[in-house]
């Protein structure tokens, strides 16, 4: 069972327009709506390899009534939490230039007879599955929840054989690190405020990936855009980087996520590493040349697959000193 859980779920609003004016009137060519936040992104993709996800999270008014019906149309599984305030929604602007820009809404404060509701349907999912889940936590908290939730969740969780990968930023990636997550997969800047230090290159990335996995996590990848993800685990000595070739894309948003769908998937099928970085990048890749965050085919994830190169940072960093 994989199970993706959405704290702060959205409906995100795409608007395509040639040039965003700034103080000016903007009249877009075409907008349309889709379930969003990025457990929603991920439960996609998960679809798209051929798992069936769960999708766990409050829904609330008209906004979440859409976000759970485009998500059943999807044929993904839901359990909504009903909340009192409204679902929010995250607006990405597509210029014509591929510039993409985007508005996200805070989300409803949730309440604590609510939050008690989520918990205990959360604890039921779990305690139903037959086999331990792959449960992926995503995106940030919404107002009313403690800043350690994900901590307690990730407990949760593990009480129950539960694997867990985490995908937050801030105060809820860095408390929930204290609960000591299976996975974590920060992006270059949300790691570099975790640790405090800037990346400049992959051996900077490799010492901030081990800072990140000695504040709890098992394994850890670190993504950083066009250069490529770092990966290491406290089982293997090495560390890897995987790279794809480029590719021009039509929006990189949700392509995290599409990212941590490839690694949940390896980890519940037991991928090695390297077919495990393979798989993630491939699917992020392939988010970029999607229609929309979430909707990476599955012709292309298999296509960028074959194209994504694995190396260990030793083997790669040789290659660069023979290269000279």
């Amino acid at each position: 069972m994989f199970v993706c859980v959405s704290l702060n779920p959205a409906v995100d609003k795409c608007l395509a327009l040639a040039v965003l004016q700034l103080g000016k009137v903007n009249r877009a060519a075409k907008a349309e709506g889709a379930p969003g936040g990025k457990a929603a992104h991920v439960a996609m993709v998960l679809k798209t390899l051929g798992a069936d996800p769960l999708w766990l999270g409050f829904a609330g008014g008209s906004a979440g009534a859409a976000l759970v019906a485009g998500l059943r149309e999807l044929q993904i599984k839901v359990e909504a939490v009903a909340i009192a305030g409204e679902t929010r929604t995250n607006l990405e602007i597509i210029e014509d230039d591929a510039r993409v820009t985007e508005v996200l809404e805070p989300g409803p404060a949730i309440a604590e007879e609510e939050l008690q509701r989520f918990q205990a349907t959360f604890q039921r999912i779990l305690a139903k599955s037959a086999e331990p889940a792959t449960v992926v936590f995503s995106g940030s908290l919404p107002p009313g929840l403690p800043s350690d939730y994900y901590a307690t969740l990730i407990r949760l969780a593990h009480a129950q054989r539960g694997r867990v990968l985490l995908d937050a930023s801030g105060e809820a990636l860095k408390l929930g690190l204290a609960a000591g997550p299976d996975f974590v997969k920060p992006n270059q800047h949300e790691a570099e405020s975790l640790s405090g230090s800037t990346i400049h290159d992959t051996a900077c990335a490799e010492e901030v990936l081990q800072r990140v996995m000695q504040l709890g996590a098992k394994a850890a990848a670190i993504s950083l855009g066009a250069a490529g993800i770092v990966w290491r685990s406290e089982r293997d000595e090495q560390t890897l980087i995987a790279r794809v070739p480029k590719q021009v894309s039509r929006s990189c948003v949700g392509s995290g996520d599409a990212t941590v769908a490839g690694f949940a998937y390896a980890a519940a099928h037991a991928l090695s590493p390297v077919e495990a970085l393979r798989l993630a990048s491939a699917c992020g890749v392939a988010n970029c040349l999607a229609v929309a965050p979430g909707r990476a085919r599955a012709a292309d994830i298999a296509r960028m697959k074959d194209l994504v190169r694995v190396d260990t940072l030793v083997a790669e960093r040789e290659d660069v000193r023979h290269a000279k």
